[in-house]
């Protein structure tokens, strides 16, 4: 049912129970897995200076590359690649699907509500409402310790 399955991910803990659920699809499907990290470029691209910029985009471009560690990380015996974009993430993510034939996006959402999701805005949601393919999200806390379930987890 499922060849390819695309898993955004943030870097934060609670990411590895989205991992974790998508390398079980993965293996009861035969299917291949696609990491992505998505730096905002488009939340930095009006600061002032050049240097700090660059700097501020380093930075970024590290820590999408320490989260696609952390969730490479989880994963044994199941084909993997990683991407790492530039971009609106929502955008990047469905975008993503699209050119790599992607089934199925597992993927993470804090479960926002009210002014926080109005100020914050949801990617989770952004991509259910955008993507082509099915949309599978599982709720994470923000804070969320490893191994820590804090609920059955799916929404």
């Amino acid at each position: 049912m499922y060849d390819r399955i695309l898993v955004p991910t943030d870097g934060s803990p609670g990411m590895d129970r989205v991992v974790d659920h998508a390398v079980d699809l993965a293996a009861i499907h035969d299917a291949d897995l696609h990491l992505i990290y998505v730096v905002n470029s488009a939340g930095y691209a009006g600061l002032p200076g050049e240097s700090a910029v660059e700097s501020l985009g380093s930075m970024l471009q590290e820590q999408g590359e320490t989260a696609l560690d952390r969730a490479a990380e989880r994963i044994e015996d199941v084909p993997t690649e990683r991407v790492l974009a530039n971009g609106a993430p929502s955008t990047e993510i469905v975008d993503h699907a699209t050119e790599e034939g992607c089934d199925l996006i597992v993927m993470g959402t804090h479960g926002r509500g009210g002014i926080d999701r109005l100020l914050l805005g949801s990617v989770a949601e952004r991509v259910v409402r955008t993507a082509t393919v099915p949309v599978l999200t599982i709720r994470v806390q923000d804070g969320e310790r490893d191994g820590e379930n804090t609920e059955d987890g799916t929404t």
